[in-house]
């Protein structure tokens, strides 16, 4: 189990979410420190024994925490959508290898087209979407007919009945929608929020915990002066 985890979990393996994580860590976040990592894993709530549905894992660092958390009873599922699989960094090469990792036998690699995730993944407890939401309004995602409506009603079928559909992502200007997904890789949070909330979700939570005020929203988020400090915003939504 990972260090960082064990301050998060009682001995019989229930989440402690009001208690903060004071011990080393082998699996980090490189853009998050600890507290921040910390607060992130409890706002997503998940529990041993839940199943988690992590989209678009990239290095996977997201899944293999999840792993600790859920332990022997839980599951997830590492989904690498099928409109990213051919990057040449092999993302569904490198979630297989991942699930074959000891003591991850808990993880399961998997890959579809994005819409067809259900059919390749069991009811979920929690749906992780880091920092890709915006994506879904890219010519990439949407080149195989995806649209953020259609992939939102896709979440919405999949997640049990008072699961939660976690989204973190890059903060556009106030009333910019998603004019800037594709250039800045940024998207307005009151679009997210509208747009989730349309296939039938309802708002459980937000969190400030990643809000950056000194940042001016006009700038790629890949640019160095604000790279890894972007103004990013948390967004906890639950199936009624």
């Amino acid at each position: 189990m990972t260090a960082a985890i064990c301050a998060l979990l009682d001995p019989a393996r229930r989440l402690v979410r009001d208690v903060p994580v004071a011990c080393q860590t082998a699996t980090e976040i490189p853009m998050y420190d600890q507290s921040t990592q910390s607060e992130l894993i409890r706002f997503a709530r998940v529990d041993a024994g839940s199943t988690v549905i992590d989209v678009y894992p990239g290095d996977g660092n997201w899944t293999r925490l999840f792993s600790d958390i859920v332990g022997p009873e839980g599951r997830v599922y590492s989904f690498v959508p099928a409109e990213v699989a051919h990057f040449e960094n092999d993302p569904v090469g490198l979630m297989r290898t991942l699930a074959k990792e000891p003591g991850r036998a808990n993880v399961e690699a998997v890959s579809a087209d994005l819409l067809a995730m259900p059919e390749v993944t069991q009811p979920a407890d929690v749906l992780w979407l880091h920092l890709f939401y915006h994506d879904l309004h890219t010519e990439l995602i949407q080149s195989k007919g995806a649209t953020a409506a259609d992939f939102n009603r896709a979440v919405y079928e999949r997640l049990k009945p008072g699961g939660s559909y976690v989204i973190v992502d890059h903060a556009a200007a106030a009333g910019s929608g998603t004019s800037d997904t594709q250039s800045l890789h940024r998207i307005d949070p009151a679009s997210v929020r509208e747009e989730v909330e349309a296939a039938g979700f309802s708002l459980d939570a937000q969190s400030t915990t990643l809000a950056n005020k000194d940042d001016p929203h006009s700038i790629k988020v890949f640019d160095p002066s604000i790279k890894g400090e972007t103004d990013r915003f948390a967004y906890r939504f639950v199936k009624r």
